[in-house]
């Protein structure tokens, strides 16, 4: 919140994140803080807050995650790609408005990571889908994927 509080920091992330030739990627923490920022980031209006697990706890796990078809540059070339990833986070499930809000969501193509089954089905299962985000989603893009 410092940032958007703070007239000069908030110009210099609005600017950056305005940058046609630039992209970020926020991972654990920092995906929490650029979804705080969302209002700087064009084309990640509909991004949720990540709030703390349903499990109420930490959780330090390897889980299974699929890349989904969306715009991410990051992700570019990798649908379809499952592997598995160390979770370490307390506050990782996605906090949606209510149903509308996931159906926009669903429907804007920006969720690029869903947690997976072994046999590669999202998940709503713990500890397969170790915070109880909806539709099993762990990570999203902007519109554009940057």
């Amino acid at each position: 919140k410092s940032i958007l509080f703070n007239a000069q920091a908030r110009e210099q992330f609005q600017a950056f994140f305005n940058r046609e030739e630039t992209f970020s990627l926020g991972v654990c923490n920092g995906c929490q803080m650029l979804s705080n920022l969302k209002e700087l980031i064009p084309g990640a209006d509909l991004w949720p807050r990540f709030v703390r697990n349903e499990s109420e706890r930490f959780e330090a796990r390897f889980s299974l995650v699929e890349v989904q078809k969306s715009d991410s540059v990051f992700f570019d070339g990798m649908a379809g790609s499952r592997m598995p990833i160390a979770v370490s986070h307390g506050e990782g499930r996605v906090e949606v408005r209510g149903a509308e809000h996931l159906a926009a969501i669903e429907a804007s193509g920006t969720v690029a990571v869903r947690y997976v089954d072994n046999l590669g089905n999202p998940t709503q299962q713990y500890p397969n889908n170790p915070n109880g985000s909806p539709n099993a989603i762990t990570g999203l893009t902007t519109a554009d994927g940057r």
